[in-house]
């Protein structure tokens, strides 16, 4: 298992993978689950999570990330109609930075209404829309660094089977 060293040990996800801990699941197979987000922003939400620990978007293996993915997009439009929503948001928070609060990766599926209360404003009203250039020389840098012959290889994990 993947844990940083200013993370304790102590897991709930990884207490729910072991069966420590009440859970309402919705879908699993050998490396995912997914269940119902115990404090929902609205009917529905359910969270998709890996059977095996990784802290973070960063640490997770290119193809389980591929997985979890197809499992949040098989789920998309069931929950959609089981909880009579007709939109969705996908929010992956990686890092407290970024608002992680369970440091053990997962992607939430939050079936959304107009009008529903919740809100992810984007464009984010506090940004401005940098010159052209800037965002040209951005671009660059990430197609460079994606060309890297030095650059690591993704990381991958054991077979994910599907169900």
């Amino acid at each position: 298992m993947q844990h940083s060293e200013s993370q304790p040990a102590h897991c709930i996800f990884c207490d729910i993978m072991k069966g420590a801990a009440e859970v309402s699941v919705c879908y699993e197979d050998s490396s995912a689950v997914a269940f119902m987000d115990v404090q929902p922003v609205n009917q529905g939400h359910a969270l998709v999570v890996p059977r095996e620990h990784f802290e973070s978007f960063q640490e997770l293996p290119t193809d389980l990330g591929m997985h979890l993915f197809e499992v949040a997009m098989r789920l998309n439009p069931v929950i959609r109609k089981v909880a009579g929503a007709n939109a969705m948001n996908l929010i992956v928070s990686s890092g407290a930075a970024a608002g992680q609060d369970v440091y053990h990766f997962h992607i939430h599926l939050i079936p959304r209404r107009a009008g529903d209360g919740f809100d992810v404003p984007l464009p984010f009203p506090g940004s401005a829309m940098p010159d052209r250039t800037i965002l040209d020389a951005q671009a660059a840098q990430i197609l460079s660094a994606l060309r890297d012959p030095m650059r690591p290889p993704p990381r991958s994990s054991p077979a994910v089977s599907k169900k």
